[in-house]
């Protein structure tokens, strides 16, 4: 998937300089830059990459009433007006996006001045990812089998509550001339005290489990007011704050029904009710493909990819499956070739394309990288397939206990209606 995809876009009007007039159109923002399409010839006036803008400000003038300007590196000033839905809405956007191009061209820049891309770089950052995508998805594991444990714990007490019940309806239905009910009453004092310690550390572990967090423009109910924020990601739910780090909702994982997917950079996440409005924040943000993997994992019958999106989806299903295939056997055949290419030893000065081809692909130290790589993620590829196995017992296991449940408390609704 290309990283240019079109995140936006707004009718506005643009002002040509040379004519003295503003042309209607539409403005598109891609990951990695701007472009204004007019509406009656189709012709695209401006197109420059965001990576070539120094300033973004909302200005007025006796030209307009409100408008953004747009300051590139050559000093051309752009102007855009009659901004739908409102000029703070596409501010907001641009300039997001914008200041994280800055901060990912930074790192960048640190990366190509300190060693040139090779093709052993390209391999070993693409397996990077790879495992990073891999360490996420293993840590919402974890914490998910944490989650499991906590609720075979959980049923372990209720069990032990309903065996308390059943001596206690089997007191209530003792006749009263019974010597040995007295010692029906006897509980053990530390079996409460106990699970409520084990219970507060789970639920406190759940909720320091945070997976990922990403800066984000966020807009509730209608998109004309939007605001900066974040998302936070935790193992047990979603939490969304506001640039001054204010809580401004928080969705336990249960009580989310629906998330979508508009594009690689937006979501919106609901929470239905009967009777009330639905609470439901829409997010858009530059580092949201590295979140919506994560969502798939944690809500993977709620999230639901729309048609701006399916590409997003296609390519991470078929083509990415074939593209994660194919690194691996290029990582073996590249490493294969460091190793045993090496220079002919015959006539050099006749034969320049073997020369050329027997030389190897990637360095020594790359081959040393992408071996370490390779060995965390096949540790990581084991550990997972383990956890996984276990859960898959743990349910077992909580199945046949709710269904013991349920037919103990079904047993007890019984005799409890025939003492009264």
């Amino acid at each position: 998937m290309s990283r240019d995809v079109c995140v936006h876009t707004w009718p506005c009007s643009y002002y040509l300089e040379l004519e003295k007039q503003w042309v209607p159109g539409k403005l598109s923002l891609t990951s990695l830059s701007l472009k204004f399409m007019t509406d009656k010839t189709r012709e695209i006036l401006v197109n420059f990459p965001l990576s070539s803008i120094i300033e973004i400000k909302k200005e007025a003038s006796y030209f307009i009433f409100s408008s953004i300007t747009i300051l590139e590196k050559d000093h051309n000033k752009h102007w855009f007006s009659s901004l739908q839905p409102s000029r703070n809405v596409v501010f907001s956007i641009i300039e997001h996006f914008w200041r994280e191009m800055l901060l990912s061209q930074s790192g960048a820049a640190v990366e190509e001045s300190s060693s040139p891309m090779t093709k052993g770089k390209e391999l070993t950052g693409l397996m990077a990812c790879t495992q990073k995508r891999l360490e996420d998805t293993a840590r919402v594991l974890y914490h998910q089998g944490e989650q499991l444990d906590s609720i075979s714990r959980g049923l372990d007490k209720m069990e032990s509550d309903l065996d308390v019940a059943d001596r206690l309806l089997t007191e209530l239905e003792s006749p009263s001339w019974w010597p040995f009910s007295f010692k029906l009453w006897k509980l053990p004092s530390e079996t409460k005290p106990k699970w409520d310690a084990s219970m507060a550390s789970s639920k406190a572990l759940g909720k320091e489990g945070i997976v990922i967090k990403i800066p984000a423009v966020i807009s509730q109910k209608t998109e004309s007011h939007v605001k900066p924020g974040r998302l936070t990601v935790f193992v047990s739910g979603l939490e969304i704050h506001n640039s001054d780090s204010l809580l401004m909702h928080r969705f336990e994982r249960e009580e989310v029904d629906d998330i979508k997917v508009h594009t690689p950079y937006e979501i919106s996440i609901r929470q239905r009710f009967i009777g009330k409005p639905d609470i439901a924040y829409r997010l858009i943000s530059a580092k949201m493909p590295e979140v919506i993997p994560i969502l798939e994992v944690q809500f993977s019958k709620k999230i639901e990819f729309l048609e701006d999106a399916l590409m997003l989806r296609s390519t991470r299903t078929s083509p990415l499956a074939e593209k994660g295939y194919s690194v691996w056997h290029a990582a073996s055949g590249l490493l294969d070739q460091a190793m045993h290419c090496e220079p002919s030893s015959g006539n050099q000065e006749g034969r320049p394309l073997q020369l050329q081809m027997s030389e190897p692909l990637i360095s020594e130290g790359d081959s040393q990288e992408l071996r370490q790589i390779l060995r965390k993620l096949k540790d990581l590829a084991l550990d997972a397939e383990s956890e996984l196995e276990r859960q898959d017992e743990a349910l077992d296991g909580i199945t046949a206990a709710v269904d013991r449940t349920t037919l103990t408390i079904d047993k007890h609704n019984r005799r409890v209606k025939k003492l009264t």
